[in-house]
C-alpha cells in the first residue's frame, strides 16, 4: 500500500524565495524563445558563448540556487543531484562549440527547480498554476 505524504504549508518567505528561485532559472535557462518554434534557452547558453570564464560564471550563479535550496531545507541527497547537473553542465559546456550546444539543450538550472519543486510540493503548471490541484 502507498504512502502519502502530507505537506505542510510553506511560510510566505519560503514562497517568495522559491519564486525567485524559479525566476532565476527560467532567466538562466528558458527566457528567450526562438520565435516559430518551441524551443527555448537562455543567459546560461549565451553567456558559455564566453571562453574561459562564461561557463564558469554560469556555474557560480547555479551553485547560488543549490545554497539556497540548502538554507530551505533541502536534503543533502537532493543537494547532491543538484551539484551533479551543475557540474555535467560546466564540464560538458567547457567543450568549444558542442559544449554551447549542450549548453541550450541541457538546462540544469530547470532540473534543479524541478528537484526543488518536488521536495516542497510547489511544481507548477504551464500557466504558472500551483500543481497539482
Amino acid at each position: 500500500m502507498a504512502t502519502i505524504e502530507i505537506l505542510e504549508p510553506l511560510s510566505a518567505d519560503t514562497e517568495r524565495r522559491i519564486e525567485r528561485l524559479r525566476l532565476l532559472a527560467n532567466l538562466l535557462d528558458t527566457s528567450i524563445g526562438i520565435p516559430g518554434t518551441r524551443f527555448r534557452f537562455g543567459l546560461d547558453g549565451i553567456v558559455g558563448l564566453v571562453p574561459g570564464i562564461g561557463d564558469a560564471a554560469s556555474a557560480l550563479v547555479s551553485l547560488w540556487i543549490v545554497r539556497e535550496a540548502r538554507a530551505l531545507g533541502v536534503p543533502g541527497p537532493k543537494l547532491a543531484r543538484m551539484l551533479a547537473n551543475i557540474a555535467i553542465d560546466t564540464a560538458a559546456g567547457a567543450v568549444p562549440v558542442l559544449g554551447d550546444i549542450f549548453d541550450v539543450v541541457w538546462k540544469s538550472n530547470r532540473k534543479n527547480m524541478a528537484i526543488i519543486d518536488e521536495h516542497f510540493g510547489t511544481a507548477r503548471d504551464r500557466r504558472g498554476r500551483r500543481w497539482p490541484g
